[in-house]
């Protein structure tokens, strides 16, 4: 499980990201660089970092899924995961 401030602070960041999102979009297509880098560091897209919805964990992170691989595969073997199976041959 990750520090609670941890998951904090990445959710913060994605609020500034969706609160700045058209403003920043804006200035970029006007071409207002001065502007834009007036605005809060963390309201930038490309700062997030993409975190298991469960426990907090930031790697092994399975996109499609939105949580990590270690939590996919407990999951997965106790049959919490619809329309998926342990294969074997």
């Amino acid at each position: 499980m990750a520090r609670k401030a941890l998951i904090a602070r990445e959710e913060k960041r994605r609020k500034l990201v969706a609160k700045y999102a058209d403003l920043r979009k804006k200035l970029k297509e006007e071409g207002k660089w001065e502007e834009l880098d007036k605005l809060p560091k963390n309201s930038c897209k490309v700062r997030l970092h993409n975190r298991c919805q469960l426990t907090g964990r930031p790697k092994g992170y399975m996109r499609k899924f939105g949580i990590n691989r270690v939590t996919f595969r407990k999951m997965a073997l106790e049959g919490k995961i619809p329309g998926l199976t342990k294969s074997s041959w």
